[in-house]
Order: structure tokens, then C-alpha cells, then sequence
């Protein structure tokens, strides 16, 4: 078998951490061909071209600053849209935390790459702040694969002695898992910018698990693992982010007042989006749509204090009225 090609599309800080991993493993592996492409939205830095000075000086000034990347790592020059220049046989793994919302309700980032493409698509979500990977400091992720035998290509790949992988076979749980959290963390932002103590913030981390695993369950119509929610796309992650993060960080600002979600993203983000409010627009549209608004009263709250208005001051009033069960 001759060896696999891997890209990487997208060089945020997430996207260059981890082809700081895929470089490295890739040199060490028959496996694999051993260069890696990136595909980038090119941008100019300080009047250079983004993937000049990715190619030439093997660093993502913007989004990774202060890491190498390896040399066996290039970003292609062509632009031209992914759709029709994906080999026959080629498979994806998604980094993407995150949900859409569709005609017929959520939709997972990882089924949109997978019907574009035409493509099998696995995912990997867990507790992975893109600067500690990058500094090499131990952390756990997940990997939801529904073929073994891609699974075990993608281990390869990604796994390195402090990048350790658990792959399971339910994938949309694990994505669901990564985009859930980040609403949660939102709360926790709040938590800190109206100066609430760990008591609180337990809480919401606690009932925003409750409402990512009933939501999971939803969704997938009860074929929901719990154990999954034990796994570092689960609690880990959803703690991560909670106590660190862009989420936390921006609505802890929000909190402050004086500025919308809108502005804070611009402000303190360097480019990089925020997930948590978004995701959780697409959450209260899906939940209003299946009449199930009251089910899940902190993802609501979140929704409406971010768009809708909603004093972020009553938001300790969802958490005192949570049902005790979902």
C-alpha cells in the first residue's frame, strides 16, 4: 500500500497544535507520507502572507506564536474549494467543536463535511486547551470512530506519549460533547464576572452535564452511552473549559456589562470565534422547535442573557429553580 497523504484544513492555534503532532508522527511512520499539507485562509502579517511565513520560517506567528512547526509541514498555495479534489477512499477526522442548525433540526459538523465531501468522517473532542498541547503538557482526547480499522489509522497518527487517545464508537455523542460544553462554559463565565465563588460554578458545571447528557439524548433518541461522559470529550473537557478558554474568558468580560458578545469577540479573540453563544442559539432553536424550551432552563438562560436581552444578573435564578432531574 503506498503510504497515506494527511492534511490538515484549517491553522488556528488548534490547527497548528496539532500539526505540530501530525508532523512529528508522520516523519516517524512508514505509514504516512511524510509531508503534511495545511490549507489556510491566507492573511497578510505585518505585509507578509500568512503561509510564506508558515513555509519559510515554519511558525504560525498569529494563531501559535512561539512554536515550531515541522519542517515537513507546507500549506499548498491553491484556494480553490475542497469539493472534487478528495481522492477516492480518502477518510476525515473532525477538530471542529461545534453544531449547525438545519432544515429538519441539529445538524453535526462532522455529517455537513461528510455529505460535502462524500467522505467517512470520525471526530476527536477532550479536554485539549491548543497551548498546553502545544507546549507538550500530558493531556487526554477522544476519538469517536465507527470503523476500527480507521480508528486505529487515526491513533497512529495523532498519539504521542503526552496526547494520549481513547477511541470509542459513538461519535455523535463525543461531537455533541464538544459543542455542549462550550454553552456551559458560558455560564461559568458568568459565574466569575458576577463574582460568584466554586460553589456556584460546581453547580453549573454539574447541571450543565445533566442538560449535555439529556440534550445527547434527545438527539440521539436514548442510544446515548453514559460512559462517554467519562471520557475526556465528557466531564474533562467540560471542566477545561469551564475553569479556562475563550468561552469562560469572554463571558466573564460580558458580565462586567457595558459591551455585547459581539464586541468582546473582536476585541479580545485575535480572529479566533466564539462558540459557546452560538451553539447556543442553535441549541434554544432546536429545543422551542421540539416544545422542550423548559427542559432545559440553563442553556435557555444562556441564550437569552447572550441575544435576547435577559439581565445576566438573573442568571442565578435558573440555577436556584433547576429541576433536580432531567
Amino acid at each position: 500500500m503506498p503510504p497515506m497523504k494527511v492534511c490538515i484544513v484549517g491553522s488556528g492555534n488548534w490547527g497548528s497544535a496539532i500539526a505540530k503532532i501530525v508532523g512529528q508522527n508522520t516523519h516517524k511512520s512508514n505509514r504516512f507520507d511524510p509531508t503534511v499539507k495545511i490549507w489556510v485562509f491566507e492573511e497578510l502579517i505585518n505585509g507578509r502572507k500568512l503561509t510564506e511565513i508558515i513555509n519559510q520560517d515554519h511558525e504560525n506567528v498569529k494563531y501559535l506564536p512561539g512554536h515550531k512547526l515541522p519542517p515537513n509541514v507546507f500549506i499548498p498555495k491553491a484556494c480553490e474549494q475542497l469539493t472534487g479534489h478528495i481522492k477516492k477512499g480518502a477518510i476525515g477526522i473532525s477538530l471542529i467543536k461545534g453544531i449547525d442548525e438545519g432544515p429538519e433540526g441539529l445538524r453535526l459538523i462532522s455529517d455537513i463535511i461528510r455529505e460535502k465531501l462524500n467522505i467517512e468522517v470520525s471526530v476527536l473532542m477532550g479536554a485539549n486547551i491548543a497551548n498546553e498541547v502545544a507546549d507538550e503538557m500530558f493531556c487526554e482526547t477522544t476519538i469517536g470512530c465507527k470503523n476500527a480499522s480507521d480508528g486505529k489509522i487515526f491513533k497512529e497518527l495523532l498519539q504521542t506519549p503526552n496526547f494520549r487517545i481513547t477511541v470509542v464508537d459513538d461519535c455523535d455523542t463525543v461531537e455533541l460533547c464538544g459543542a455542549l460544553k462550550n454553552i456551559v462554559a458560558v455560564g461559568a463565565g458568568f459565574c466569575d464576572g458576577l463574582g460568584f465563588g466554586d460553589n456556584t460554578k460546581a453547580a453549573v458545571i454539574r447541571l450543565g452535564l445533566m442538560e449535555m447528557i439529556a440534550f445527547a439524548k434527545l438527539f440521539c433518541k436514548g442510544n446515548v452511552s453514559i460512559s462517554i461522559f467519562l471520557e475526556s470529550c465528557g466531564v474533562a473537557d467540560l471542566i477545561t473549559t469551564c475553569y479556562g478558554g475563550r468561552n469562560r474568558k469572554v463571558a466573564e468580560a460580558f458580565a462586567h456589562g457595558g459591551k455585547s458578545i459581539e464586541q468582546l469577540e473582536k476585541e479580545m479573540l485575535n480572529g479566533q470565534k466564539l462558540q459557546g453563544p452560538q451553539t447556543s442559539a442553535e441549541v434554544y432553536k432546536i429545543l422551542k422547535q421540539k416544545k422542550m424550551v423548559d427542559k432545559f432552563p440553563l442553556f435557555v438562560n444562556i441564550y437569552l442573557i447572550c441575544y435576547e436581552g435577559k439581565s445576566v444578573k438573573d442568571f442565578i435564578t435558573c440555577l436556584q429553580n433547576h429541576p433536580e432531574h432531567l
